[in-house]
């Protein structure tokens, strides 16, 4: 299966036996059109996919970033307490392509502050401060 989305929350790393990784998240798939009336109309289907080639990519997987997956579709049905009869999309990638990000990861914002320098006077060192 291939399909195109948004991210609807970051990524989550999880440790597996082992030395495993596994990265989980969940893409939105937006569906728009207009009906005979003219009215517009969306619905949205939600995949949960899983991800065990690669947990470097996870940093990359933010809230909204677009991506393009391709992997093995499974719906899951299952009884819920409350609501009856509910079923889930899961996809098991073997792709990610990633077309836009809209924030980069904590840990890089965190950890690098950039500090603006302007070349001109007031950058220079005072005289009593060179070493010749």
């Amino acid at each position: 299966m291939l399909f195109t989305g948004r991210l609807t929350a970051k990524a989550e790393v999880k440790a597996v036996k082992g030395d495993k990784q596994v990265i989980n998240f969940t893409v939105a798939i937006n569906q728009k059109w207009k009906n005979k009336a003219g009215e517009k109309k969306e619905k949205t289907a939600f995949v949960d996919c899983a991800y065990w080639r690669n947990s470097g990519i996870a940093e990359y997987l933010t809230k909204g970033a677009v991506v393009e997956i391709s992997g093995w579709m499974e719906a899951q049905g299952y009884q819920s307490k409350s609501d009856g009869i509910k079923a889930r999309l899961n996809c098991t990638c073997d792709t990610i392509k990633l077309f836009s990000l809209t924030a980069k990861s904590e840990k890089a914002t965190d950890t690098k502050t950039k500090k603006k320098v302007t070349a001109g006077a007031g950058n220079q060192p005072d005289e009593d401060d060179l070493p010749f």
